[in-house]
């Protein structure tokens, strides 16, 4: 699962994109327990989820011609600008070319071969997310796309990334880690489209998976807190029992109580 011991090509940021950044925040504060603190007026906006006073995610309000409300997943790169580069070899895209973001670090936001959108964290000051894989914090994340032989040819071009099929009842998952890395650092999944009912008719994307304690409990709390089921809890053996969410806004994401947190 995700750490914050953060290699090359391993997620180590994310941020929601939201129309109403103060409805996010009451949303997301009564499910996790995050409190949002502004970045600063230089920031536009911009802000952190911190989780007992870690930063657990980052945020802010965008407009419609800025796409749907969603959730983006960073990853690691030594170097901004040969990355974008280098996605743009293997027939991806840049959507926001690669930019400083004050003394903090160098981002930049990519489309893979299918047009998934990503981003990219070249850390100055800050490293990444301070908190992972504890609940209420960023754990797995997952990719849905059309063509799973094409997007792992892209991310082992851009990032170097390696696969693994690891076998559950019905079929095999693909996992991801990065290169050279021990089975301990896998910190995804890839998911064809055609094999996700839930998924088929969404289009692809990555999607996030935060921990949490009582799968059940946060799925009725996101209800009461005006966000959507898109898949209800459901247990997967030896993974652990998760659920599929959206926000009010829509912006998806998942939830699971691993197994290996189970009493």
């Amino acid at each position: 699962m995700l750490t914050t011991r953060f290699v090359t090509g391993a997620p180590n940021w994310l941020d929601v994109g939201t129309p109403d950044i103060d409805g996010a925040s009451s949303f997301y504060g009564g499910l996790f327990g995050w409190q949002f603190q502004s970045a600063g007026p230089d920031a536009g906006g911009y802000g952190f989820f911190q989780l007992a006073g870690k930063t657990a995610a980052g945020g802010m309000q965008t407009t419609e011609e800025q796409g749907p409300p969603s959730w983006t997943v960073y990853f690691q790169s030594p170097d901004a600008q040969a990355t974008a580069k280098a996605a743009e070899q293997a027939g991806g895209s840049v959507i926001l070319q690669p930019m400083d973001v004050m003394s903090q670090g160098h981002m930049a936001i990519l489309g893979d071969e299918a047009g998934v959108p990503f981003g990219i964290w070249q850390p100055g000051l800050t490293k990444g997310i301070d908190v992972a894989g504890d609940p209420g914090s960023l754990c797995w994340v997952e990719l849905y796309t059309p063509d799973e032989p094409a997007a792992a040819a892209f991310y082992n071009s851009v990032f170097g990334w390696e696969t693994s099929a690891a076998a559950f009842p019905g079929g095999t998952y693909t996992c991801i880690n990065p290169a050279g890395a021990e089975e301990s650092d896998m910190f995804g999944g890839v998911v064809p489209l055609a094999d996700d009912p839930t998924e088929a008719q969404s289009g692809a994307y990555w999607l996030p998976y935060f921990e949490v304690t009582d799968t059940d409990a946060t799925v009725r709390k996101a209800q009461e807190l005006g966000g959507t089921v898109r898949m209800p809890a459901t247990d997967l053996e030896g993974v652990g029992r998760m659920a599929k969410l959206a926000d009010p806004y829509g912006a998806r994401f998942a939830v699971i109580k691993s197994a290996a947190r189970e009493s």
